[in-house]
């Protein structure tokens, strides 16, 4: 089993004040994001602290509403331990939820919204519907990141605006896809789980523009037969 101290002293950022988006995700062996179309089954409980810690770390975490939907994801709200940690830190005590989303197809209901321990953020282009826009405005911030489609660079710059510098992307495959094209991604962590899946799932990025952006290996732990890498494009 992982230790926790030892965890966030691994994925602890040196300087919080320069802008870093880090990308988390968990493959199988062969290539697979998901079983079953949902990533969870691919983990384990080390799996989970890790994704808990860097979660624990960051000042917002984003998400693609296909995620949204498909992961279940609810109303995010760290645990009192990890809640007391950030305020002893100086940091407020819950991370703040941006979701991307081109057709606002969320809900003002949606337990995204409805649960969440702090106002989330909706991040949309202009081309998106005036009135959903208007209407998901009553349960969450919501930010014109482009003009006709979603510019990953002017989303992290408005997050940035506001404070919230230290970004962890918790994908989906298209978002993490449109960060590699606009090269806006900083950090990739990345599980390997001893799995073989096989079958159609797709994989961790996708993006119609091939693209190279040369990665460094950060550091490297094992918990079991799990693998946990670390790649960054500079030092931490």
């Amino acid at each position: 089993m992982l230790d926790r101290a030892e965890l966030i002293r691994r994925y602890q950022v040196a300087d919080r004040t320069l802008t870093r988006v880090r990308v988390n995700f968990i493959t199988s062996l062969d290539g697979a994001a998901t079983v079953d179309g949902r990533s969870g089954g691919l983990g384990n409980d080390d799996d989970k602290l890790v994704f808990d810690t860097l979660r624990l770390l960051s000042d917002v975490i984003v998400v693609g509403a296909g995620t949204v939907r498909a992961e279940g994801y609810g109303g995010i709200r760290l645990s009192p331990a990890d809640a007391a940690w950030r305020l002893s830190h100086g940091l407020p005590p819950q991370v703040p939820v941006a979701v991307v989303s081109s057709r606002l197809e969320l809900e003002p209901g949606h337990p995204f919204f409805r649960d969440a321990a702090v106002r989330p953020i909706v991040l949309t282009h202009g081309g998106s519907s005036a009135g959903r826009r208007a209407e998901l405005s009553a349960v969450a911030d919501v930010l014109v990141c482009g003009e006709q489609a979603m510019d990953p660079a002017v989303m992290v710059a408005a997050l940035v605006a506001r404070g919230l510098g230290q970004i962890l992307c918790e994908g989906g495959p298209h978002l993490f896809g449109a960060l590699i094209a606009a090269d806006c991604v900083d950090e990739l962590c990345l599980t390997i789980s001893p799995v073989l899946e096989g079958g159609g799932a797709g994989r961790i990025a996708r993006n119609d523009s091939a693209v190279t952006r040369r990665m460094a290996l950060l550091h490297v732990l094992t918990a079991g037969d799990m693998l946990f890498l670390r790649y960054g494009r500079g030092s931490a």
